[in-house]
């Protein structure tokens, strides 16, 4: 009884976080009239929104766009985050638990504080409407940092000591050695930079104005307020089923890994 109660309460939360997408997707495949009803079944599907979204907005360079700052900024953010938290954790320097709570602390500043200065900082450099406005600041995390060095000091020391006998480098432990024991927190801080840099939306409204450079956030958020959706709420679910649709299958193929990782890393020590 206790298991059968278990999993019911598990299927009706489930049930409650999934209907807003449920609704939205079926939202957008409804004519307009049957838009406001609960229901998520109807016998009049189309994809009208759909061609409207396509039709008045470039979503297509829009997602390449998103694609390109995406994985640009979370292929960044593995690679320094990876080498900064072996360092921490496995080699010994001056400073290095002052520079550790440094990094923590930086995690309890809200980015609207550095948002001006980040903004003036791109005029400054002339960086403005290009890509490396959008890539840039999201090179780094301090969040990527703590997860690689608390997966980090779990590992052995004394297998990376019979690497350095070996006359392996510290770069050619990490990469050939600590990397392929790392997969799942990897994934893990992959999937999180990645959800983080598609799903933002402030930062590429101040730095880009060009059209054809703008993010699907942006392009969504202007179609959305700026008059073009015409208060057809249809193309609006439309534009933000579009939006989060390759967020929700990046998670569903690692999304083992994700659980994983976050089942078996803590943040002590």
């Amino acid at each position: 009884m206790r298991k059968t109660l278990t999993y019911l309460v598990l299927v009706i939360g489930a049930a409650m976080f999934a209907y807003p997408f449920l609704w939205m997707l079926a939202g957008s495949l409804k004519p307009e009239l049957e838009i406001g009803s609960l229901g998520l079944l109807s016998s009049n599907f189309t994809t009208a929104s759909y061609r409207q979204v396509l039709t008045k907005v470039p979503i297509g360079k829009a997602f390449i766009n998103s694609l390109i700052v995406s994985c640009s900024a979370t292929l960044s953010v593995v690679f320094f985050g990876s080498m900064v938290g072996y360092a921490l954790a496995k080699l010994r320097f001056a400073g290095s638990a002052v520079l550790y709570t440094l990094i923590l602390f930086t995690m309890m500043i809200p980015f609207q504080i550095v948002l001006i200065p980040q903004y003036i900082l791109m005029v400054k450099l002339g960086w403005t409407d290009t890509y490396l406005a959008l890539i840039a600041p999201t090179m780094m995390s301090a969040f990527s940092i703590v997860m690689f060095r608390q997966l980090f000091l779990s590992i052995p020391s004394a297998l990376i000591d019979a690497a350095r006998i070996d006359g392996c480098s510290e770069v050619r432990i990490l990469f050939s050695i600590i990397w392929p024991l790392s997969r799942p927190v990897m994934i893990t801080v992959a999937i999180l930079s990645f959800m983080a840099s598609w799903n933002e939306v402030l930062w590429p409204l101040m730095v880009v104005r060009e059209r054809s450079l703008m993010t699907m956030p942006q392009i969504v958020t202007l179609f959305s307020i700026g008059g073009e959706a015409e208060s057809q709420l249809g193309s609006l679910l439309a534009a933000a089923t579009l939006l989060s649709l390759p967020v929700i299958i990046a998670y569903s193929f690692f999304q083992r890994y994700f659980i994983e990782s976050m089942a078996s890393i803590g943040l002590k020590g």
